[in-house]
């Protein structure tokens, strides 16, 4: 049998006390009742009152004693058809006890009247409000957060993240998004900041680099050309190459710019409509997501991402918990001025209620099933007369103190009517 909580006991010894109490009264009441036949016996004239009104205590003390007994157990032992109610039908209980949960708690009408009445979101906001619950979730939030990077398996959640990112990437063609993406930043002009920049790295370039292209023009000129002449060629196509530099550099019209510009608008007309163009793109985005250097970004992504909310949420005076506890609290204030959020917050928790409800109505009302299913019938027997036995032995009083008056009634009825006669 298994060891009563603390408040179980208490209950139980509660228990034993309103038992004595009401055994008591049927003692006193079979007492009084033969001191009163003695007297009666002995012509006493009040006798016969009060010996009527025991003798009525009596069977309304033990009738109800066997009432409240047969709940839980055969009185005196006797096989007695319709007693031990409770241990002998404790299937149909538990039965009954699930399926009045699930009719009476937990019907759709229940839940969103239950809600309703007690306004969730404006409770919520006027908590949230208070600047020390905001900084309370926030707590919670960190505490929650690192807990759960502490349990995952860093490998498995990297391996996780891999797989799911190339399996998502591979089942999307890249061209027509690409060639989308390109046509949208050409139009634009958002392309323009990255042709300044290659414009000037190669100003840069040829400025410090003038021996480069000498070297490059004197090598491929002809063996008889005199080396003044090939010296001069070098120099002056190496001025015409920083001229033209700098000259799309510092001219938005230029004609390379233009040229730039429509090459990128046919190459992504190419990467949106033409085949060829489109298998090369996905070649290509294949090849990337495969590659190490992608491997290894998303790990050393990952790794970076962990290290940084676990620093952040560690300290208790970091910006990022302290950004938290100010958007729980702003959200708090919203929540408590904005009716339509209200509505809407509500009408959310309502929904969500609800699907879980109708849902898993049955698994809840199984759970209550089968584990009173599962209890032994003297284990259920005891624990619900620990719960409700207290109150059931006023029965046993009541009963006493109701019978004590009614025989006293019914004989005092008696006596007028043969008085009467």
């Amino acid at each position: 049998m298994r060891a009563l909580s603390p408040a179980e006991a208490e209950k139980r010894r509660g228990l034993r006390r309103m038992k004595t109490v009401a055994t008591a009264a049927l003692a006193v009441a079979t007492v009084v009742y033969v001191v009163a036949r003695w007297q009666n016996g002995r012509g006493a004239v009040w006798a016969g009152y009060v010996e009527a009104a025991a003798e009525a205590a009596m069977i309304g003390a033990l009738a109800d004693w066997f009432a409240v007994t047969a709940l839980f157990r055969r009185p005196l032992g006797l096989p007695i058809p319709h007693t031990a109610i409770i241990p002998r039908r404790k299937e149909v209980l538990g039965r009954s006890l699930g399926e009045f949960v699930g009719e009476n708690f937990l019907s759709e009408p229940v839940v969103r009247g239950r809600l309703r009445a007690v306004g969730l979101s404006s409770r919520l906001g006027a908590w949230l409000s208070v600047p020390e619950h905001a900084r309370r979730v926030a707590h919670e939030t960190g505490g929650l957060i690192r807990g759960a990077l502490t349990v995952l398996n860093d490998e498995k959640v990297r391996q996780t993240l891999t797989d799911a990112l190339t399996r998502r990437l591979e089942a999307v063609p890249a061209g027509p998004p690409a060639g989308k993406l390109l046509a949208r930043y050409t139009e634009a002009d958002a392309h323009q900041p990255v042709v300044d920049l290659l414009a000037q790295r190669a100003v840069d370039w040829l400025v410090d680099n003038p021996e480069a292209i000498e070297s490059a023009v004197e090598s491929e000129a002809p063996g008889w050309t005199p080396r003044f002449i090939d010296e001069r060629l070098a120099r002056r196509v190496h001025r015409e190459l920083l001229r033209v530099a700098r000259a799309v550099r510092d001219d938005p019209h230029h004609a390379v710019r233009r040229a730039i510009d429509g090459y990128l608008a046919n190459f992504a007309e190419d990467l949106a409509k033409d085949p060829q163009v489109m298998a090369r793109a996905d070649r290509f985005k294949n090849e990337l997501l495969t590659h190490p250097a992608t491997q290894e970004a998303v790990v050393s992504a990952w790794a970076a991402l962990r290290r940084m909310i676990l620093e952040g949420f560690t300290d208790e005076d970091g910006d990022l918990r302290a950004r938290l506890a100010e958007a729980a609290r702003s959200f708090g204030v919203r929540l408590t001025e904005d009716a339509q959020l209200q509505a809407r917050v509500d009408g959310w928790v309502e929904g969500a209620a609800v699907y879980v409800v109708s849902t898993y109505r049955s698994e809840i009302t199984a759970l209550i099933t089968d584990t009173v299913n599962a209890w032994d019938g003297e284990e259920t027997s005891r624990k619900i007369e620990i719960q409700i036995g207290r109150d059931l032995q006023f029965i046993r009083i009541n009963g006493t103190v109701v019978g004590a008056l009614a025989g006293l009634l019914i004989y005092t009825l008696t006596r007028l009517s043969d008085l009467g006669h």
